[in-house]
């Protein structure tokens, strides 16, 4: 595995890093590649999130704390300068190879520290029973691109007033939650976070490579998307009815605008995995008369694992059709 260094020491905004995932992906010879960053206080909304849902908008611009959303799908993450995030890119886009294979790496790095780690749930590492570290992926190119936090000193209580919404009530529960599901590695081992990173990247990487400044300037033109105000926001969309729900593969919130009782259009929020674009899969939807046998007649004809990870045909009419 190659590790990815760039041709400057300063700290860019979370929109460059993930600019250079797609950039290493869409442009470099198919390899596996891996490099950390950090980045000051930031949200990450997943790609099929509300902000409004997800983020304290207001106490995270009181705070200056950045705001920006990922082209993964998964939950809302709050990064300090004290939380390394991974990504990881490889030429094979297998969604058990993803997870199993490059957190088992992890898992194995952190072994080798004397933490007690291992995966638990769709995307998550644990050490003993906290979360360190959660992950998303998603698919250019034909490759998978993964990235993940890995907490090392994280503020946790600024965490949950970044991403809770502002409620007195949820926030206390929101912070006392947190800290019995999730912790620091620094609370487990006395090592410097350089040293922990240094320790990471010779168990990960077997050469080293830096990117050009060529590299840097098409990277920054792949950024631009990133920093556009309609796709960090998107749009709180119309609705005629709003169905939530959650089954295995992940939270879920589906807003349909009918019209005489026939889908005109759909929006399918979460934090959820993306396989492969979930505009193709409302499509196939559209136009088609919102009764659950007429749905079951359209489903019947495709599988919807495809588009959204562990999504099942069964689970997705339940999540439409259920009270």
């Amino acid at each position: 595995m190659k590790y990815v260094n760039y041709p400057f020491k300063e700290t860019k905004r979370l929109s460059f890093y993930l600019a250079t995932e797609e950039f290493l992906a869409k442009h470099y010879p198919k390899d596996e590649y891996f490099f950390m960053w950090q980045v000051h206080p930031t949200v990450i909304i997943g790609r099929n999130q509300l902000i409004d849902n997800e983020v304290n908008v207001d106490y995270a611009k009181a705070k200056k704390i950045q705001l920006y959303r990922r082209k993964s799908g998964g939950g809302c993450v709050y990064a300090d300068f004290s939380n390394i995030m991974f990504s990881f890119i490889t030429p094979n886009f297998n969604k058990d190879f993803v997870f199993q294979t490059y957190l088992s790496r992890i898992v194995k790095i952190l072994k080798k520290l004397g933490l007690d780690a291992k995966t638990s749930g769709r995307n998550d590492i644990l050490i003993g029973d906290h979360k360190v570290s959660g992950n998303a992926f998603y698919q250019v190119n034909s490759r998978s691109v993964v990235h993940g936090t890995m907490l090392y000193n994280t503020d946790l209580e600024e965490m949950v007033k970044a991403i809770t919404p502002d409620n007195e009530k949820l926030l206390s529960r929101g912070i006392d939650s947190v800290r019995k599901r999730v912790t620091n590695i620094r609370d487990h081992i006395d090592i410097s976070i350089e040293d922990f990173k240094a320790f990471i990247k010779k168990h990960i990487a077997d050469e080293d490579m830096t990117l050009s400044q060529k590299d840097i300037e098409e990277i920054e033109a792949i950024e631009a998307g990133y920093l556009k105000q309609s796709f960090i926001y998107g749009k709180n969309p119309n609705y005629t009815i709003k169905k939530k729900g959650k089954v295995p593969a992940g939270l879920f919130e589906i807003s349909l605008e009918l019209k005489n009782n026939i889908i005109k259009k759909m929006n399918i929020l979460g934090d959820y995995f993306i396989l492969k674009d979930v505009d193709d899969l409302v499509k196939e939807l559209t136009n088609k008369p919102f009764t659950e046998k007429d749905i079951q007649v359209v489903m019947d004809g495709l599988d919807v694992s495809e588009y959204i990870y562990n999504l099942t045909n069964e689970d997705f009419i339940s999540l439409l059709f259920k009270e």
